[in-house]
């Protein structure tokens, strides 16, 4: 699967030439932005590679975008159809914009990551704290999360966008010094330690009341009425997806590591536990609680989203539709 990383003038050319592919299989195109490149894309990568998509009648060509702001303009814009990102980032879009999230990736299993000289969270103070991109997954998580601990940005710490999406490479840079902590997964830990390498773990998200998901699918609301059929095709193909990963260990791990660039077994193996048969649901329905945190932490700063509840920012009516014309339970049976 080819990325796709976003600017005029690479989406001209996804755009005439993915629909001819399409054309040709007489099949309709859905372009999703991927946010970042992390584990939560699993069943996606897996959907793509063993030809699922095809197989539910629905062409996807997916387009590498890695601030979740510039991925809902593209969406506002026509340029992309479908948005996998966190609810944070859903949530906010849609206080602007008719958008609805219509499924989910489950919860993403983050610790906050620091230094192993920094053994508590009041060691954090005037220290820097590290997130992606401005606007991306991990920095609206960390401005919830920090004053959550007691820590303002701002005043307490300082915190800093690194331009790195993935957060195993976000985390080398405590090691070289550039930054004393940021989020990072289970997966990044153990990779870490079978390097020899240690880091404090200060603890993990939900052990705060955050609940931090990176898979999270939106589109317009205009879009899921139009397309209907399309959006249910893409889902059934997810959907197996997931079933195959949940299976399948080896076309899980194999197709983790070939886009994660991963080789060491043991990794892509704590990574297929934690994922496919931990976080990753078998029927993808967006998590609540994650758009409920997501709902707080914007309003503070978008008055219309004050009073509205998930419902206000979720569409499950495909999904459901789904699961009751009997399709999950013929895939599990």
């Amino acid at each position: 699967m080819r990325y796709i990383h976003y600017c005029s003038a690479l989406l001209i050319v996804t755009s005439l030439s993915a629909p001819a592919e399409a054309e040709d299989r007489n099949l309709p195109l859905l372009r999703v932005s991927i946010a970042s490149m992390s584990a939560t894309r699993g069943p996606l990568w897996i959907a793509k590679e063993m030809k699922l998509f095809e197989k539910h009648r629905v062409e996807v060509a997916p387009i590498h975008i890695r601030s979740g702001s510039a991925s809902y303009s593209a969406l506002l814009a026509g340029d992309v159809h479908v948005v996998s990102d966190t609810a944070s980032s859903a949530v906010a879009a849609g206080s602007r914009a008719p958008i609805a999230i219509f499924a989910g990736s489950g919860p993403i299993p983050y610790k906050l990551i620091a230094h192993p000289s920094i053994a508590s969270l009041e060691g954090l103070r005037g220290k820097v704290v590290g997130t992606s991109f401005v606007g991306a997954g991990s920095d609206l998580l960390l401005r919830r999360l920090l004053p959550k601990l007691g820590l303002v940005p701002g005043k307490d710490i300082v915190l800093i966008p690194t331009g790195i999406g993935r957060s195993d490479q976000r985390i080398e840079l405590i090691f070289q010094g550039k930054i004393d902590a940021t989020l990072g997964t289970a997966d990044n830990v153990s990779q870490l330690e079978l390097r020899g390498r240690k880091v404090s773990i200060l603890g993990d998200l939900t052990d705060w009341g955050v609940v931090a998901t990176g898979g999270d699918f939106a589109a317009t609301r205009q879009f899921l009425k139009d397309h209907r059929d399309a959006v249910k095709a893409f889902l059934m193909a997810f959907s197996e997806g997931i079933w195959l990963g949940r299976s399948n260990k080896e076309i899980a791990t194999r197709i983790l590591g070939k886009y994660l660039r991963i080789e060491n077994p043991k990794i892509l193996e704590s990574m297929h536990k934690n994922y496919f048969l931990g976080t990753i649901p078998a029927k993808p329905y967006p998590l609540e609680a994650a758009v409920e945190n997501a709902i707080d932490e914007t309003a503070a700063t978008q008055p219309l989203v004050k009073g509205k509840n998930p419902a206000d920012f979720i569409d499950v009516s495909i999904l459901r539709e789904i699961e009751q014309e009997g399709f999950f339970s013929r895939l599990y049976r």
